[in-house]
Formats: C-alpha cells, structure tokens, sequence
C-alpha cells in the first residue's frame, strides 16, 4: 500500500474555534499522521500523511466533525509521503 501525503489549506472563520483541536481528535479515528497549524493570515495549514483512503475518509470526516460551516475554501495539494511525523501534532 503506497502512502500518500496531503496539504491542505482551509479559510474560513477557522482560528479562534477550536479547528486545530477538533482535527487533532479527528485524526486518531484514522490512521493518518502529520500536523495542523494556524497561519498568520487567518488560514489553518494542515499536512498528513497515510493511505489515500484513509487520508480521503479523514478529510470527510472533518467537514462533518461540525467544522464544515467554519469552511470557506479549502485547497488541496497531493504529494508522495516523506515519513517525517510519527503522530499527528498541533504545532504552534
């Protein structure tokens, strides 16, 4: 199973709600790893990493976590996965 990797970025009413939080818990009901981080220009920035399926079932997952009306835009870009995280973090 080759692992994936993506980065998405979300805009939106998306810091200052508890998004970073909220997709840090999402995550462990996957097997996904990475990070999410709030940008300075009010975007939250988030990187994992796993199986294709398991990345696209964790990005629908959150959208419905109760994040979906916080979601303005959402832009996403795939890449081969580097192996650099071992769980999935909020980095400040």
């Amino acid at each position: 199973m080759s692992r994936r990797r993506i980065t998405i970025y979300y805009s939106g009413r998306v810091q200052g709600v508890g998004f970073r939080y909220q997709a840090r818990q999402t995550a462990a009901g996957f097997e996904v790893i990475g990070v999410v981080r709030n940008l300075p220009d009010g975007r939250v920035e988030l990187t994992a990493e796993g199986s294709q399926a398991e990345l696209d079932a964790f990005r629908l997952a959150i959208r419905e976590s109760g994040l979906g009306p916080l979601i303005r835009r959402e832009d996403a870009a795939w890449h081969t996965a580097t192996g650099e995280f071992r769980g999935f973090e909020i980095v400040r």
